[in-house]
């Protein structure tokens, strides 16, 4: 996301162009540039304190999910925010860091391991302000990325627990 930054910042913005502009064919491949694109440093730093905090709790799992996670959240969040946002640009890793938060939270009542149950309650206990985040309160700050992205995590814990074996201590 720095490098991105950094190089964006080099072009004059000329990577905005790779941001998610709901229902327009051509910004489709805005679903996997715009995580990566930021609008200044201060929106950079904003995300990264999250993306840092929450990715490092999910690789307690392992890199593998985390990987896969990371894919599936951003996938169902762009392509989500492409269908149904408001026509702007989309751009930031909010609703990646809204997936990355809202899956360690559903994780704990999809699977209900112990370790799984603590960081919930971790999560929730320090970020659980981030739910007002998914309200529209300024029309620069793409409110449908934070509610895709924590819809996205919800799925995304749903999806582990039913297809992969093992996951879950108590199988419904």
């Amino acid at each position: 996301m720095v490098a991105v930054h950094l190089l964006n910042w080099l072009l004059n913005g000329w990577l905005f162009s790779f941001g998610i502009v709901p229902r327009h064919l051509e910004s489709l491949p805005g679903v996997y540039a715009a995580p990566f694109l930021h609008g200044d440093t201060a929106h950079l730093l904003n995300n990264l304190v999250g993306f840092v905090i929450f990715s490092s709790l999910l690789f307690i799992h392992s890199l593998r999910r985390y990987l896969w996670s990371s894919f599936f959240i951003i996938t169902v969040t762009g392509l989500l925010v492409w269908l149904f946002a408001r026509s702007a640009l989309h751009i930031g890793a909010s609703g990646w860091i809204f997936g990355l938060w809202s899956l360690l939270i559903a994780t704990a009542w999809f699977e209900r391991r112990l370790l799984n149950i603590l960081l919930a309650i971790l999560v929730a206990f320090f970020y659980g302000g981030m739910l007002y985040g998914v309200l529209p309160t300024d029309p620069r700050i793409s409110f449908e990325s934070h509610l895709f992205g924590a819809f996205a995590g919800v799925l995304c814990a749903y999806a582990q627990t039913k297809f992969t074996p093992g996951l879950t201590k108590y199988r419904r």
